[in-house]
Protein backbone atom coordinates (compact mmCIF):
# COMPACT_ATOMS: atom_id res chain seq x y z
CA UNK A 1 0.00 0.00 0.00
CA UNK A 2 1.41 3.40 -1.00
CA UNK A 3 2.36 6.13 1.46
CA UNK A 4 -0.57 8.22 0.25
CA UNK A 5 -3.05 5.41 0.87
CA UNK A 6 -1.65 4.92 4.36
CA UNK A 7 -2.08 8.64 5.05
CA UNK A 8 -5.65 8.45 3.80
CA UNK A 9 -6.28 5.46 6.05
CA UNK A 10 -5.15 7.49 9.07
CA UNK A 11 -7.27 10.50 8.06
CA UNK A 12 -10.29 8.26 7.50
CA UNK A 13 -9.99 6.82 10.99
CA UNK A 14 -9.97 10.33 12.48
CA UNK A 15 -12.94 11.46 10.42
CA UNK A 16 -14.98 8.34 11.13
CA UNK A 17 -14.30 8.50 14.86
CA UNK A 18 -15.22 12.18 15.00
CA UNK A 19 -18.35 11.93 12.93
CA UNK A 20 -19.59 8.83 14.73
CA UNK A 21 -19.82 10.76 17.96
CA UNK A 22 -21.36 13.78 16.25
CA UNK A 23 -24.06 11.72 14.56
CA UNK A 24 -25.02 9.93 17.76
CA UNK A 25 -25.34 13.19 19.68
CA UNK A 26 -27.29 14.78 16.84
CA UNK A 27 -29.72 11.88 16.96
CA UNK A 28 -30.65 12.77 20.54
CA UNK A 29 -32.12 16.04 19.34
CA UNK A 30 -34.81 13.98 17.62
CA UNK A 31 -36.13 12.54 20.91
CA UNK A 32 -39.79 13.34 21.68
CA UNK A 33 -40.23 16.85 23.06
CA UNK A 34 -42.22 15.87 26.13
CA UNK A 35 -43.03 12.71 28.10
CA UNK A 36 -46.64 11.67 28.54
CA UNK A 37 -48.63 11.73 31.74
CA UNK A 38 -52.36 11.81 32.45
CA UNK A 39 -54.41 12.33 35.56
CA UNK A 40 -57.46 10.25 36.44
CA UNK A 41 -59.90 12.32 34.40
CA UNK A 42 -57.87 11.75 31.22
CA UNK A 43 -57.29 8.01 31.07
CA UNK A 44 -59.19 4.76 31.61
CA UNK A 45 -58.57 2.89 34.84
CA UNK A 46 -55.09 1.42 34.96
CA UNK A 47 -53.71 4.11 32.69
CA UNK A 48 -53.83 7.03 35.09
CA UNK A 49 -51.70 8.54 37.82
CA UNK A 50 -52.98 7.45 41.24
CA UNK A 51 -54.07 10.00 43.81
CA UNK A 52 -51.18 8.89 46.02
CA UNK A 53 -48.66 10.83 43.92
CA UNK A 54 -50.92 13.39 42.25
CA UNK A 55 -49.40 16.28 44.24
CA UNK A 56 -45.80 15.34 43.44
CA UNK A 57 -46.49 14.69 39.75
CA UNK A 58 -48.36 17.98 39.39
CA UNK A 59 -45.32 19.72 40.91
CA UNK A 60 -43.08 17.83 38.50
CA UNK A 61 -45.18 19.03 35.57
CA UNK A 62 -44.94 22.63 36.74
CA UNK A 63 -41.16 22.30 37.10
CA UNK A 64 -40.97 20.87 33.60
CA UNK A 65 -42.97 23.78 32.19
CA UNK A 66 -40.54 26.16 33.90
CA UNK A 67 -37.53 24.17 32.62
CA UNK A 68 -36.43 23.56 36.21
CA UNK A 69 -35.05 20.10 35.55
CA UNK A 70 -33.24 19.50 38.85
CA UNK A 71 -36.38 20.53 40.74
CA UNK A 72 -38.42 18.22 38.53
CA UNK A 73 -36.20 15.28 39.47
CA UNK A 74 -36.60 16.09 43.20
CA UNK A 75 -40.39 16.02 42.82
CA UNK A 76 -40.19 12.69 40.98
CA UNK A 77 -37.94 11.18 43.63
CA UNK A 78 -40.46 12.28 46.24
CA UNK A 79 -43.22 10.56 44.25
CA UNK A 80 -41.07 7.44 44.03
CA UNK A 81 -41.05 7.17 47.85
CA UNK A 82 -44.83 7.07 48.09
CA UNK A 83 -46.78 3.84 48.57
CA UNK A 84 -48.56 2.01 47.17
CA UNK A 85 -47.48 2.75 43.56
CA UNK A 86 -49.21 1.27 40.57
CA UNK A 87 -47.38 0.00 37.52
CA UNK A 88 -48.50 3.10 35.63
CA UNK A 89 -47.20 5.33 38.46
CA UNK A 90 -43.75 3.73 38.31
CA UNK A 91 -43.58 3.81 34.54
CA UNK A 92 -44.54 7.49 34.46
CA UNK A 93 -42.09 8.50 37.19
CA UNK A 94 -39.16 6.84 35.45
CA UNK A 95 -40.27 8.10 32.03
CA UNK A 96 -40.33 11.66 33.34
CA UNK A 97 -36.95 11.20 35.04
CA UNK A 98 -35.44 10.01 31.79
CA UNK A 99 -36.71 13.11 30.03
CA UNK A 100 -35.38 15.44 32.75
CA UNK A 101 -31.97 13.80 32.74
CA UNK A 102 -31.74 14.27 28.95
CA UNK A 103 -32.43 17.97 29.47
CA UNK A 104 -29.62 18.03 32.03
CA UNK A 105 -27.38 16.23 29.51
CA UNK A 106 -26.90 13.39 31.99
CA UNK A 107 -27.33 10.68 29.38
CA UNK A 108 -26.23 7.77 31.56
CA UNK A 109 -28.83 8.62 34.19
CA UNK A 110 -31.42 9.08 31.43
CA UNK A 111 -30.64 5.64 30.07
CA UNK A 112 -30.96 4.05 33.51
CA UNK A 113 -34.30 5.79 34.12
CA UNK A 114 -35.80 4.66 30.83
CA UNK A 115 -34.59 1.09 31.47
CA UNK A 116 -36.41 1.19 34.81
CA UNK A 117 -39.52 2.43 33.01
CA UNK A 118 -39.35 -0.46 30.54
CA UNK A 119 -38.91 -2.99 33.36
CA UNK A 120 -42.24 -1.92 34.90
CA UNK A 121 -44.06 -3.38 31.88
CA UNK A 122 -46.32 -0.33 31.86
CA UNK A 123 -45.65 0.97 28.36
CA UNK A 124 -48.20 0.61 25.58
CA UNK A 125 -46.80 -0.96 22.39
CA UNK A 126 -46.45 2.49 20.82
CA UNK A 127 -44.71 3.90 23.89
CA UNK A 128 -42.43 0.85 24.07
CA UNK A 129 -41.34 1.41 20.47
CA UNK A 130 -40.59 5.06 21.16
CA UNK A 131 -38.68 4.28 24.35
CA UNK A 132 -36.67 1.50 22.72
CA UNK A 133 -35.50 3.99 20.08
CA UNK A 134 -34.49 6.46 22.79
CA UNK A 135 -32.56 3.74 24.61
CA UNK A 136 -30.87 2.85 21.33
CA UNK A 137 -29.66 6.41 20.88
CA UNK A 138 -28.77 6.89 24.54
CA UNK A 139 -26.74 3.67 24.71
CA UNK A 140 -24.94 4.71 21.53
CA UNK A 141 -24.25 8.17 22.95
CA UNK A 142 -22.94 6.55 26.13
CA UNK A 143 -20.64 4.33 24.03
CA UNK A 144 -22.30 1.17 25.27
CA UNK A 145 -21.96 -0.28 21.83
CA UNK A 146 -23.07 -3.88 22.37
CA UNK A 147 -26.18 -2.78 24.27
CA UNK A 148 -26.95 -0.12 21.67
CA UNK A 149 -26.75 -2.69 18.89
CA UNK A 150 -29.40 -4.85 20.58
CA UNK A 151 -31.72 -1.88 20.98
CA UNK A 152 -30.93 -0.83 17.43
CA UNK A 153 -31.97 -4.14 15.91
CA UNK A 154 -35.45 -3.59 17.30
CA UNK A 155 -35.52 0.13 16.50
CA UNK A 156 -34.67 -0.39 12.83
CA UNK A 157 -37.49 -2.89 12.42
CA UNK A 158 -40.03 -0.24 13.40
CA UNK A 159 -41.97 1.70 10.72
CA UNK A 160 -40.76 4.83 12.55
CA UNK A 161 -37.11 3.97 11.89
CA UNK A 162 -35.13 6.77 10.23
CA UNK A 163 -32.09 6.59 7.92
CA UNK A 164 -30.05 7.97 10.80
CA UNK A 165 -30.90 4.88 12.87
CA UNK A 166 -29.25 2.70 10.22
CA UNK A 167 -26.30 5.08 10.14
CA UNK A 168 -25.82 4.72 13.90
CA UNK A 169 -25.96 0.93 13.60
CA UNK A 170 -23.21 1.09 10.97
CA UNK A 171 -21.05 3.19 13.27
CA UNK A 172 -21.70 0.92 16.24
CA UNK A 173 -20.57 -2.19 14.40
CA UNK A 174 -17.51 -0.30 13.11
CA UNK A 175 -16.65 0.70 16.69
CA UNK A 176 -16.94 -2.98 17.61
CA UNK A 177 -14.41 -3.73 14.82
CA UNK A 178 -17.01 -5.85 13.05
CA UNK A 179 -16.39 -4.69 9.49
CA UNK A 180 -18.55 -7.36 7.90
CA UNK A 181 -21.63 -6.24 9.83
CA UNK A 182 -20.70 -2.57 9.42
CA UNK A 183 -20.66 -3.06 5.65
CA UNK A 184 -24.06 -4.76 5.69
CA UNK A 185 -25.59 -1.95 7.76
CA UNK A 186 -23.89 0.71 5.66
CA UNK A 187 -25.66 -0.70 2.60
CA UNK A 188 -28.94 -0.72 4.52
CA UNK A 189 -28.35 2.89 5.56
CA UNK A 190 -27.60 3.98 1.99
CA UNK A 191 -30.81 2.31 0.83
CA UNK A 192 -32.76 4.01 3.65
CA UNK A 193 -31.41 7.46 2.77
CA UNK A 194 -32.24 6.97 -0.90
CA UNK A 195 -35.72 5.72 -0.05
CA UNK A 196 -36.19 8.93 1.93
CA UNK A 197 -34.94 10.92 -1.09
CA UNK A 198 -31.89 12.04 0.87
CA UNK A 199 -28.23 11.86 -0.12
CA UNK A 200 -26.39 9.10 1.79
CA UNK A 201 -23.94 10.35 4.40
CA UNK A 202 -20.27 10.47 3.42
CA UNK A 203 -19.21 8.64 6.60
CA UNK A 204 -21.03 5.48 5.45
CA UNK A 205 -18.70 5.08 2.49
CA UNK A 206 -15.71 6.16 4.59
CA UNK A 207 -16.39 3.30 6.99
CA UNK A 208 -16.61 0.82 4.11
CA UNK A 209 -13.42 2.27 2.63
CA UNK A 210 -11.57 1.95 5.92
CA UNK A 211 -12.67 -1.66 6.31
CA UNK A 212 -11.56 -2.49 2.77
CA UNK A 213 -8.22 -0.77 3.42
CA UNK A 214 -7.70 -2.73 6.67
CA UNK A 215 -8.38 -5.96 4.77
CA UNK A 216 -6.03 -5.03 1.90
CA UNK A 217 -8.99 -5.25 -0.48
CA UNK A 218 -8.00 -2.96 -3.36
CA UNK A 219 -11.10 -3.79 -5.41
CA UNK A 220 -13.30 -2.94 -2.44
CA UNK A 221 -11.39 0.29 -1.85
CA UNK A 222 -11.84 1.29 -5.49
CA UNK A 223 -15.58 0.58 -5.37
CA UNK A 224 -15.99 2.69 -2.23
CA UNK A 225 -13.92 5.53 -3.69
CA UNK A 226 -16.10 5.55 -6.79
CA UNK A 227 -19.12 5.96 -4.49
CA UNK A 228 -17.41 8.74 -2.51
CA UNK A 229 -16.54 10.63 -5.70
CA UNK A 230 -20.10 10.32 -6.99
CA UNK A 231 -21.29 11.72 -3.67
CA UNK A 232 -18.72 14.50 -3.11
CA UNK A 233 -16.39 14.82 -6.13
CA UNK A 234 -13.57 15.65 -3.70
CA UNK A 235 -10.03 15.71 -5.10
CA UNK A 236 -8.79 13.67 -2.13
CA UNK A 237 -10.93 10.74 -3.20
CA UNK A 238 -9.93 11.15 -6.85
CA UNK A 239 -6.29 11.04 -5.83
CA UNK A 240 -6.70 7.89 -3.78
CA UNK A 241 -8.86 6.16 -6.39
CA UNK A 242 -6.31 6.82 -9.12
CA UNK A 243 -3.46 5.60 -6.93
CA UNK A 244 -5.37 2.38 -6.23
CA UNK A 245 -6.19 1.88 -9.92
CA UNK A 246 -2.64 2.68 -11.02
CA UNK A 247 -0.92 0.17 -8.77
CA UNK A 248 -1.30 -2.84 -11.06
CA UNK A 249 -1.14 -0.99 -14.39
CA UNK A 250 1.83 -2.02 -16.55
CA UNK A 251 0.94 -0.49 -19.91
CA UNK A 252 2.40 3.00 -20.50
CA UNK A 253 -0.53 4.14 -22.67
CA UNK A 254 -3.01 3.18 -19.97
CA UNK A 255 -0.84 4.75 -17.27
CA UNK A 256 -0.79 8.02 -19.21
CA UNK A 257 -4.57 7.83 -19.60
CA UNK A 258 -4.88 7.45 -15.82
CA UNK A 259 -2.55 10.41 -15.29
CA UNK A 260 -4.74 12.52 -17.58
CA UNK A 261 -7.71 11.84 -15.34
CA UNK A 262 -5.67 12.73 -12.27
CA UNK A 263 -4.43 15.93 -13.88
CA UNK A 264 -7.85 17.03 -15.13
CA UNK A 265 -9.48 16.46 -11.72
CA UNK A 266 -6.79 18.60 -10.04
CA UNK A 267 -5.98 15.65 -7.79
CA UNK A 268 -2.30 15.35 -8.73
CA UNK A 269 -0.38 16.35 -5.61
CA UNK A 270 3.02 14.63 -5.86
CA UNK A 271 5.89 16.05 -7.90
CA UNK A 272 6.85 12.57 -9.10
CA UNK A 273 3.41 12.23 -10.72
CA UNK A 274 3.88 15.47 -12.67
CA UNK A 275 7.35 14.37 -13.76
CA UNK A 276 6.27 10.88 -14.84
CA UNK A 277 3.27 12.26 -16.71
CA UNK A 278 5.51 14.72 -18.55
CA UNK A 279 7.92 11.93 -19.51
CA UNK A 280 5.09 9.76 -20.82
CA UNK A 281 3.71 12.69 -22.84
CA UNK A 282 7.18 13.26 -24.25
CA UNK A 283 7.37 9.62 -25.31
CA UNK A 284 3.94 10.01 -26.93
CA UNK A 285 5.22 12.89 -29.07
CA UNK A 286 3.40 15.64 -27.17
CA UNK A 287 6.16 17.94 -25.82
CA UNK A 288 3.88 21.00 -25.67
CA UNK A 289 1.46 19.34 -23.29
CA UNK A 290 4.35 17.81 -21.33
CA UNK A 291 5.91 21.26 -20.85
CA UNK A 292 2.54 22.66 -19.73
CA UNK A 293 2.28 19.90 -17.10
CA UNK A 294 5.70 20.75 -15.66
CA UNK A 295 5.00 24.49 -15.84
CA UNK A 296 1.93 23.89 -13.67
CA UNK A 297 3.99 21.85 -11.22
CA UNK A 298 6.57 24.65 -10.97
CA UNK A 299 3.91 27.33 -10.53
CA UNK A 300 2.39 25.50 -7.58
CA UNK A 301 5.78 25.03 -5.91
CA UNK A 302 5.23 21.30 -5.61
CA UNK A 303 8.61 20.23 -7.04
CA UNK A 304 10.91 19.10 -4.24
CA UNK A 305 14.43 20.51 -4.03
CA UNK A 306 16.00 17.14 -4.82
CA UNK A 307 14.00 16.92 -8.06
CA UNK A 308 14.39 20.50 -9.29
CA UNK A 309 17.55 20.02 -11.34
CA UNK A 310 16.17 16.96 -13.12
CA UNK A 311 12.83 18.68 -13.71
CA UNK A 312 14.44 21.80 -15.15
CA UNK A 313 16.57 19.75 -17.55
CA UNK A 314 13.50 17.88 -18.73
CA UNK A 315 11.50 21.09 -19.03
CA UNK A 316 14.17 22.82 -21.12
CA UNK A 317 14.33 19.86 -23.50
CA UNK A 318 10.56 19.82 -23.79
CA UNK A 319 10.35 23.54 -24.50
CA UNK A 320 12.84 23.20 -27.33
CA UNK A 321 10.77 20.44 -28.95
CA UNK A 322 7.53 22.30 -28.24
CA UNK A 323 8.86 25.44 -29.94
CA UNK A 324 9.61 23.43 -33.05
CA UNK A 325 6.09 21.97 -33.00
CA UNK A 326 4.54 25.40 -32.58
CA UNK A 327 6.49 26.91 -35.49
CA UNK A 328 5.40 24.13 -37.80
CA UNK A 329 1.74 23.90 -36.70
CA UNK A 330 0.41 25.49 -39.88
CA UNK A 331 2.39 23.03 -41.98
CA UNK A 332 1.17 20.10 -39.86
CA UNK A 333 -2.43 21.32 -40.23
CA UNK A 334 -2.07 21.43 -44.04
CA UNK A 335 -0.58 17.96 -44.20
CA UNK A 336 -3.33 16.57 -41.97
CA UNK A 337 -6.02 18.14 -44.16
CA UNK A 338 -4.56 16.58 -47.32
CA UNK A 339 -4.08 13.13 -45.80
CA UNK A 340 -7.01 10.82 -46.64
CA UNK A 341 -6.60 8.90 -43.37
CA UNK A 342 -7.77 10.42 -40.10
CA UNK A 343 -4.82 9.38 -37.95
CA UNK A 344 -2.70 12.47 -38.75
CA UNK A 345 -5.57 14.87 -38.10
CA UNK A 346 -6.09 13.34 -34.66
CA UNK A 347 -2.39 13.49 -33.77
CA UNK A 348 -2.07 17.11 -34.91
CA UNK A 349 -5.22 17.89 -32.92
CA UNK A 350 -3.54 16.51 -29.82
CA UNK A 351 -0.57 18.81 -30.47
CA UNK A 352 -2.95 21.78 -30.57
CA UNK A 353 -4.37 20.70 -27.22
CA UNK A 354 -0.91 21.01 -25.64
CA UNK A 355 -0.82 24.67 -26.63
CA UNK A 356 -4.28 25.39 -25.27
CA UNK A 357 -5.98 25.62 -28.66
CA UNK A 358 -9.05 23.62 -27.70
CA UNK A 359 -11.22 24.80 -30.59
CA UNK A 360 -8.52 23.74 -33.04
CA UNK A 361 -8.27 20.36 -31.34
CA UNK A 362 -12.01 19.79 -31.68
CA UNK A 363 -11.98 20.71 -35.39
CA UNK A 364 -9.01 18.47 -36.24
CA UNK A 365 -10.14 15.44 -34.23
CA UNK A 366 -13.67 15.59 -35.61
CA UNK A 367 -12.21 15.76 -39.11
CA UNK A 368 -9.99 12.77 -38.35
CA UNK A 369 -12.87 10.72 -36.98
CA UNK A 370 -14.95 11.46 -40.08
CA UNK A 371 -12.11 10.26 -42.34
CA UNK A 372 -11.61 7.08 -40.32
CA UNK A 373 -8.45 4.97 -40.06
CA UNK A 374 -7.63 6.30 -36.60
CA UNK A 375 -5.16 4.06 -34.81
CA UNK A 376 -6.05 4.93 -31.21
CA UNK A 377 -9.72 5.84 -31.03
CA UNK A 378 -9.60 5.97 -27.24
CA UNK A 379 -7.09 8.85 -27.34
CA UNK A 380 -9.10 10.63 -30.04
CA UNK A 381 -12.30 10.59 -27.96
CA UNK A 382 -10.45 11.53 -24.77
CA UNK A 383 -8.79 14.57 -26.34
CA UNK A 384 -12.05 15.56 -27.97
CA UNK A 385 -13.86 15.30 -24.62
CA UNK A 386 -11.08 17.13 -22.75
CA UNK A 387 -11.10 19.99 -25.27
CA UNK A 388 -14.86 20.38 -25.10
CA UNK A 389 -14.74 20.26 -21.30
CA UNK A 390 -12.04 22.96 -21.31
CA UNK A 391 -14.49 25.11 -23.29
CA UNK A 392 -17.21 24.25 -20.71
CA UNK A 393 -19.26 22.53 -23.40
CA UNK A 394 -20.07 19.72 -21.00
CA UNK A 395 -22.98 18.25 -22.93
CA UNK A 396 -20.83 17.60 -26.02
CA UNK A 397 -17.88 16.52 -23.87
CA UNK A 398 -20.06 13.85 -22.27
CA UNK A 399 -21.05 12.62 -25.73
CA UNK A 400 -17.38 12.31 -26.70
CA UNK A 401 -16.49 10.35 -23.56
CA UNK A 402 -19.54 8.14 -24.09
CA UNK A 403 -17.96 6.93 -27.36
CA UNK A 404 -15.14 5.29 -25.40
CA UNK A 405 -17.27 2.26 -24.55
CA UNK A 406 -17.42 1.41 -28.26
CA UNK A 407 -13.61 1.36 -28.66
CA UNK A 408 -12.36 -2.22 -29.17
CA UNK A 409 -9.83 -3.38 -26.60
CA UNK A 410 -10.02 -0.32 -24.35
CA UNK A 411 -8.80 -0.93 -20.81
CA UNK A 412 -11.83 -1.46 -18.53
CA UNK A 413 -10.02 0.48 -15.80
CA UNK A 414 -9.39 3.45 -18.10
CA UNK A 415 -12.94 3.35 -19.43
CA UNK A 416 -14.45 3.36 -15.95
CA UNK A 417 -12.33 6.31 -14.82
CA UNK A 418 -13.26 8.45 -17.81
CA UNK A 419 -16.92 7.52 -17.41
CA UNK A 420 -16.78 8.72 -13.81
CA UNK A 421 -14.97 11.88 -14.88
CA UNK A 422 -17.65 12.51 -17.50
CA UNK A 423 -20.42 11.87 -14.97
CA UNK A 424 -19.07 14.59 -12.68
CA UNK A 425 -18.38 17.17 -15.40
CA UNK A 426 -19.93 20.51 -14.56
CA UNK A 427 -20.83 19.50 -11.00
Amino acid sequence: MSHTIRNFKRRAQEVIAGRAGACVLAALVCLPATPHMALAADKPKGQEISRVIAKEMTAAQKAMQASQWAEMIKDLEAAEQKSPLTTYDKKTIYDFKGFAYIKLNNLKAAEAAYEQAVETGGYTPEEATRTNRMLFQLAAGNQQFAKAIEYGKTATESPAATPNDFLIMTQLYYQQKDCKSAGIWADKAVAAFRKANEAPKEVLYQIKLQCASDAGDNAGMAADLYDLIRLTNKTTYWNNLIRVERQDERDDRNTLMIYRVMYDTNSMNADTDFIEMAQLLQDAGLPGEAAAVLDKANSTGIIKDEHKERTNRLLNALRTRADTDKKTLSQQDAEAEKNPAGELSVKVGEVHYGFGDYAGTVTLINAGLQKGQVKHLDEAYVYLGRSLAAQKNYAEAKKAFAQLKSVPGISPRVLKLWELYSEKLGS
